[in-house]
């Protein structure tokens, strides 16, 4: 049986809503909150909506080689040592990229310069990526970096000791197993949900309780962080000190992303519409249009627009090409590939027949997504068959070209539900979604015809031979607004 995200999600919901699941206390602590994300990404893992994500692991060699530093940097980096104080607590994005020639975290380099605007002390608490952490020395010193691996290895030696001691109740077994059942008997497959559940609530005690002794050292006043749905110890640790959580938007919210979409009945109890405990008190999106991206469960007015100011500083400069390129004629016009690891397989074969009907009439271009960069030839057949065939087909398995460049020189993209959809949207990319499983995430753009959705490479030559293509005018600062300084005013009075 084939699931789309859409039934998935509500089949996820329904249960929410029949037991109340987000308000069910289990060992103290709110777990359906906890796993709601896990257990999505692992249902479509099972049920085979997605595909693997094509991201090469770490060897046995690779961990052997990073656990000195990890432990180096447990006892030399603790965010718990120290008896400084700071207004702000910043968790950042693990990932970070070359900017300004530094590792920096995207969503989150602005806040520096801001918060030394406003003359707020400040911390960064920086969890590692690929057990690595990329920053220089200068630029730990400068934004006053500590590395969260202490906390991490405690919390991984606290789960592997204590799994399978939890002394869970009999209703609480009871309500568990009843779950357990009926997602297994929805969706055909097996899901160890009491290890789910067990493993979520060990993580979440031992992180709330290092968060709490952190806060109290520290004392800030706000902390704001990136992926609140990966952190929701540290919300409910702030909440509990009554400190400002505020999220900062990192990637596309739609109403099928159960890290923010809590439709209204799921929230009830007793007639009556409950607090989701760990959920933030603020989000700072990337511009207007995700106020009403999916029904959060905090006030309209909480979901402010500050913009994207990595976006907004990094394609000034590709803008003017942007504009000019709707000038040419036909011939030889770009068409951009936005890969993503779980519909790469797909796409990239999309992309190979697209090459075989174009006759070299379009230059074509296939940007893997860095988790692909190493592992793309072992994995897409037609990704290879197409780069020894056509001349015009090119492959981007390196971020030496910027990806704003390569949307300001396209005229075209095809893609999934990658956030970079909306930003080659800000550059007029005439844009493709496939029609594969998660293409419900752009259903908004789709129903206003802002977007187009293709089944297969021939619907997309037909668009593609048409002299005029009925896309719908759309207002591209309402996905990126200018970046609002002004709002921290409010924030920091």
């Amino acid at each position: 049986m084939t699931f789309t995200v859409k039934e998935i999600c509500q089949n996820i919901w329904n249960l929410e809503e029949k037991y109340e699941l987000n308000h069910k206390m289990i060992q103290n602590c709110y777990p359906w909150q906890l796993i709601r994300m896990y257990l999505y990404y692992e249902i479509t893992r099972k049920t085979n909506v997605f595909e693997s994500a094509q991201q090469s692991s770490l060897s046995l060699f690779d961990k052997i080689n990073s656990f000195l530093p990890f432990v180096k940097n447990s006892i030399l980096s603790n965010p718990l040592s120290g008896k400084e104080k700071a207004d702000v607590l910043i968790f950042d994005h693990p990932r970070k990229v070359i900017f300004k020639d530094e590792y920096q975290d995207i969503y989150s380099y602005f806040l520096k310069d801001t918060l030394n605007q406003y003359g707020k002390s400040f911390e960064t608490i920086e969890s590692p990526y690929l057990n690595q952490h990329f920053r220089s020395k200068e630029n730990i010193k400068e934004n006053n970096v500590k590395f969260n691996d202490r906390s991490l290895l405690g919390s991984f030696i606290n789960k592997t000791r204590n799994r399978g001691k939890l002394p869970f109740t009999e209703d609480e077994r009871k309500l568990i197993n009843t779950v357990k059942k009926e997602l297994e008997s929805i969706f055909k497959i097996e899901i160890d949900l009491f290890r789910i559940i067990e493993d979520h609530i060990l993580n979440f005690h031992y992180d709330y309780k290092k968060y709490i002794e952190l806060l109290e050292k520290r004392k800030p006043k706000w902390v704001f962080l990136v992926v609140a749905y990966e952190n929701k110890a540290l919300v409910a640790a702030c909440k509990k000190m009554n400190i400002e959580i505020i999220e900062l938007q990192h990637g596309t919210i739609s109403p099928y992303h159960l890290g923010y979409s809590y439709p209204e009945n799921t929230m009830k109890s007793n007639g009556e519409v409950k607090e989701i405990e760990y959920f933030p008190d603020r989000i700072l999106s990337f511009g207007d249009y995700w106020k009403n991206a999916c029904p959060f469960p905090i006030e309209s007015d909480k979901i402010i627009s500050m913009g994207f100011p990595y976006f907004e500083e990094n394609s000034k400069i590709y803008m003017k090409i942007a504009e000019e390129k709707n000038n040419q004629d036909g011939e030889n016009k770009q068409i951009l590939f936005i890969s993503q690891g779980v519909i790469g397989k797909y796409l990239s074969q999309l992309a190979y027949e697209i090459g075989t009907k174009t006759n070299d009439n379009y230059k074509i271009i296939y940007k893997l997504h860095p988790g692909e960069y190493e592992t793309w030839r072992e994995n897409y057949e037609y990704l290879n068959k197409a780069v020894d065939e056509f001349k015009n087909f090119s492959v981007i398995d390196k971020s030496q070209h910027p990806l704003y460049e390569l949307f300001s020189k396209s005229h075209y993209q095809v893609g999934a539900f990658s956030t970079a959809i909306y930003e080659g949207l800000a550059f007029n990319c005439k844009t493709f979604i496939i029609d594969v499983p998660g293409v419900e995430y752009l259903d908004d753009l789709i129903s206003k015809s802002i977007v187009k959705k293709v089944k297969n490479s021939e619907e997309l030559i037909d668009y593609l031979n048409e002299e005029e293509i009925d896309f719908k005018e759309y207002d591209k600062d309402y996905f990126f607004k200018s970046y609002d300084e002004s709002i921290f005013n409010e924030i920091f009075k």
